[in-house]
């Protein structure tokens, strides 16, 4: 055995100074006697010490000229004295030998290369790199610019041999004894179960790491000294805010619902397929408020409550078009109208938090899916100014102090402002989320009072998250390009919550 002829040749020798030797001179397998070198060490009956040789050996493509001459070489050889044409010798040779063959000739001056013929520049030549490469293969020594030169033509490559020097351990014995781990049934019926010696167990080693599920960086976080979601947290966020939740639970929506009803015009380029997903199958919607579309269509047409429209011919096929949700306004539409269809109108604070679809180019800070949170506010008299004031609410408690806003065009809301967070990530200030007055032509066909106002704002729940992470790609955090040790190790996230 391989551990016998360990433990028996160092009980009468101080060290076995190569493994790679040492299982040559006595016939062992060398990947055998590692494994065993490794279990005597863990045991401390050895102490090894690693030992690495490099050494060149030929490629594939190296060891074909060893054998059958260098391409420079069987390109000499094909030329006959009086030369031989370009063509023909190409024939004569193998299509990557010919090129550099000829190349490497040239560069010899073995050869002159005319446009009609090839003909020798000298008598004989000496292969040299063939016996180079057979003196790599015979691990002679070989001087290092040749053998840079080789290197440089991919004929040889470096390999590396690891072994080990092995001396004796704290541990050692001429002979490992085997201790028992388990008490069976056999060792009682024969009585042997006396004489054993068992292995002792270590009470204080750890376990093997569980293998189970592993929270994602969007669903964890924590408050109180408990894991929650970070969802959850938002949704806390609005909660102490006093807002009420949104139904999400439709991915499918209708244009109607996703786009018209948000006066946003049938021949935005949002519509598109480009930046839309549709459905096949259903295509299409079955059923729709019939009076209430009626008044979307015309202030589209022809506007009012002070406005022009677009002027165009509106199209209910177009209305009646299935998609992946492409925002949760969608959502927010639909429960404004419900709110508007109430005799006695009552002031509401309304969010959501869910996924949503774009068919858009996805880069460092883009998917075509993501989760978007929603909040909004509707009540009388409302402004710019409130919008802003719960906007710095809302993301303080994110601990997202750092805010810009800056003007933007929304179809359904006026003012706009796109709202910006500093990123200390990426060192820059990044767009967070998209905000606004829901605008009269929205609102009025809904039912809704004139003097009515509806404040909201939008955000993707990846975007916080990678700036208190510190994440500077989406694709790291989200998608199937996510890093499993991000997901295992990535410590708890704590909102900035006041």
């Amino acid at each position: 055995m391989a551990e016998e002829a360990v433990l028996g040749f160092l009980e009468k020798n101080e060290e076995i100074s190569d493994s790679g030797q040492f299982a040559a001179d006595r016939g062992i397998d060398h990947q055998e006697l590692t494994n065993i070198i490794k279990r005597l060490s863990g045991f401390r009956f050895v102490d090894a010490q690693d030992i690495k040789r490099e050494r060149w050996v030929l490629t594939e493509e190296g060891k074909t000229y060893a054998a059958a001459g260098s391409p420079e070489m069987q390109v000499f050889n094909a030329i006959p004295p009086p030369g031989i044409s370009l063509e023909e010798l190409q024939r004569k040779l193998d299509p990557s030998v010919f090129k550099i063959g000829c190349s490497q000739a040239k560069k010899n001056q073995w050869v002159e290369m005319g446009k009609q013929l090839v003909t020798r520049k000298v008598d004989n030549v000496e292969d040299k790199v063939k016996d180079l490469l057979n003196r790599v293969q015979d691990g002679e020594a070989i001087d290092p610019k040749e053998l840079d030169a080789l290197k440089r033509r991919k004929l040889i490559a470096p390999q590396t041999w690891k072994g080990y020097s092995i001396r004796k351990g704290p541990n050692y014995a001429p002979k490992r004894k085997i201790f028992a781990t388990d008490l069976t049934r056999d060792n009682l019926l024969r009585g042997d179960w006396k004489d054993l010696e068992f292995k002792e167990y270590n009470f204080s080693a750890k376990g093997q790491p569980i293998e189970g599920g592993h929270l994602h960086p969007l669903l964890k976080a924590g408050l109180c000294e408990a894991e929650i979601v970070v969802r959850q947290q938002f949704k806390m966020i609005f909660l102490q805010m006093g807002f009420e939740e949104m139904p999400t639970n439709n991915f499918v929506e209708s244009s109607f619902w996703n786009f018209d009803a948000l006066f946003q015009p049938q021949q935005h380029p949002a519509r598109d397929s480009h930046d839309t997903f549709f459905l096949q199958v259903p295509s299409t919607t079955k059923t729709l408020p019939e009076d209430y579309v009626e008044r979307v269509k015309g202030v589209h047409e022809s506007g009012g409550y002070g406005s022009r429209g677009y002027g165009y011919e509106w199209k209910r096929e177009e209305a009646n078009k299935n998609l992946l949700r492409t925002h949760t306004t969608a959502v927010s539409s639909r429960m404004l109208y419900l709110l508007g269809q109430q005799k006695n109108f009552t002031p509401k604070k309304y969010f959501s938090i869910d996924r949503v679809f774009r068919n858009e180019a996805v880069d460092r800070t883009h998917l075509a899916e993501f989760h978007q949170i929603e909040g909004l506010v509707c009540d009388r008299g409302l402004s710019l100014g409130d919008l802003i004031g719960v906007l710095n609410n809302f993301f303080l408690r994110l601990g997202m102090s750092k805010l810009k806003f800056k003007p933007a065009y929304n179809p359904y809301t006026e003012p706009s402002m796109e709202i910006f967070s500093y990123h200390e990530g990426l060192k820059k200030w990044v767009e967070i989320g998209n905000s606004g007055m829901f605008r009269p032509e929205m609102l009025r066909p809904m039912g809704l009072p004139e003097d009515v106002r509806v404040i909201a704002w939008g955000l993707s729940l990846e975007r916080p998250t990678m700036i208190l992470y510190g994440v500077d790609n989406i694709r790291d955090l989200f998608g199937h390009k996510v890093d499993l040790s991000l997901i295992k190790k990535n410590p708890l996230c704590r909102l900035g919550m006041e």
